[in-house]
Parts: structure tokens; sequence; C-alpha cells
């Protein structure tokens, strides 16, 4: 079986901006649901808080990219998102919390409006 890197996957996930941004978040949100039903203290939160602490950490160096082409409001208000996604992402992972509902939640959003 070949193993891909995280750095090959999010190289193949971020191509096509848009559409993989909503893919690589279904990727995140389908981990952070099998998180939160194996619990906070399993491999699957691991992987689940990782994968999403790396995402949020590209969104959020592409936000603060001077060429993002993003209204500087919306950037702002995105950044604030990926701020708390990671202050979420922490406490999960330091046990310092145990439920995946606000942060399944909040991704699910910002997912479902990359559709449009």
């Amino acid at each position: 079986m070949y193993n891909l890197s995280y750095a090959e996957v999010m190289d193949d996930l971020c191509s096509d901006q848009r559409l993989n941004e909503h893919e690589a978040m279904s990727i995140v949100i389908d981990k952070l649901n099998v998180a939160a039903e194996a619990g906070v203290k399993s491999p699957q939160a691991v992987d689940a808080l990782f994968y999403t602490r790396r995402l949020w950490s590209y969104f959020l160096e592409h936000l603060a990219d001077d060429a993002n082409e993003l209204p500087i409001e919306t950037r702002a208000n995105l950044i604030s998102v990926g701020i708390w996604v990671l202050k979420e992402v922490e406490a999960l992972r330091q046990w310092e919390q145990e439920d995946f509902a606000d942060i399944i939640q909040i991704n699910s959003i910002i997912r479902d409006s990359l559709d449009g």
C-alpha cells in the first residue's frame, strides 16, 4: 500500500483551490466525526486533530497573504474563525474538553460556504 505524506496530500488537495478546499474540509469533517465516536483520547482523535490543525494552518497562511484576493473583511473574519478552530483543536488535544460538536459544525459551515 502506498502511503502519501501529508504534504503530498495537501499539494494534491490544494491544486484546484476552491474544489480542493471543499474536499479537504470534507476529509477533516469525516475524521472529526470518527473521532467524536471514538472519543477524545482515541488514536482517531489524534489523527483528526492533526489534520484539522494542519488544514487550518494552511488556510491561515493563505488568508494572511497580501496576494489573497478575498476582501479584507472576509479574510479577517476567516482568520478569526481559524484562530478559534486552532484553540478548539488544542483544547480537545489537551483533553480540556471532549465534545467535537462545535468544531464539526463550524468546519461544516465553512465547507458548505465553499459550494457557492
